[in-house]
């Protein structure tokens, strides 16, 4: 599948992987961590969103959204910079119900939602950092941006974004094949690990921990991270 082919069905994708599978391919290849601070949750618990990155820098009024989701890439994720505000709900019911008729995958919010039981009822993939009842009351200067933030990760057209319930990480659009494949090679040696383990072969055999241990005692720089490198073993990066 070429790059524009798998971006364009990145949720189809994402699917058979998780957050914490891409961070750690991500610590594999050198590629920054760019992850969403703890707390924010998708609305119904199980859902995912993974897509090219649409960013909105909100001011107030619901236009800025409905003007990028009219020129929204099938696929893409409409990543909302409401500045990490929690005394407004920045989107509602219709703003939900407008992107899951449009061309989006889902929301992801920099701030609160709201109408929270519609949004459930609604079950399109919306993630954000709380519910607060009343929506924005203020009306803030507009300009055009291809850019915006979540908190301190600038974020743009030129990024992807994978979410579950674990978190939200962004990674370069350039890095999504590379770490794709890595997390896919991180998902395999971890599931071959848990059928050891059902089968009673325990990590402490399966990752030769006796022999890690005298290496330590020889050479006590010598980490756990190099021994799971040496090995071919994976728990953690």
């Amino acid at each position: 599948m070429g790059v524009f082919g798998l971006i364009q069905n990145l949720m189809k994708v994402f699917a058979n992987f998780s957050t914490p599978l891409i961070a750690d391919a991500c610590i594999r290849l050198n590629v920054p961590l760019r992850i969403a601070s703890s707390g924010i949750k998708p609305i119904r618990f199980g859902s995912y969103l993974a897509g090219k990155v649409l960013p909105v820098k909100h001011y107030g009024s619901v236009d800025v959204f409905i003007k990028a989701m009219k020129e929204a890439d099938t696929g893409d994720v409409l990543v909302i910079d409401n500045e990490g505000r929690m005394d407004e709900g920045c989107i509602g019911d219709l703003t939900v119900l407008e992107a899951k008729a449009s061309s989006v995958a889902g929301i992801i919010v920099w701030g609160c939602h709201r109408d929270t039981k519609e949004l459930d009822r609604i079950g399109f993939p919306v993630f954000s950092y709380g519910s607060y009842p009343a929506g924005p009351i203020r009306s803030d200067s507009i300009y055009e941006s291809t850019e915006a933030r979540f908190e301190n990760i600038e974020i743009g057209k030129d990024d992807a974004v994978f979410a579950d319930d674990d978190g939200v990480i962004f990674v370069p659009l350039s890095k999504v094949n590379e770490t794709l494949a890595v997390a896919e090679e991180i998902s395999q040696t971890e599931r071959y690990q848990a059928e050891m383990i059902s089968k009673g072969i325990k990590l402490y055999d399966q990752l030769e921990f006796d022999e890690y241990l005298a290496r330590q005692r020889e050479d006590s720089g010598y980490t756990f991270r190099q021994h799971l490198r040496k090995i071919g073993g994976s728990i953690e990066e």
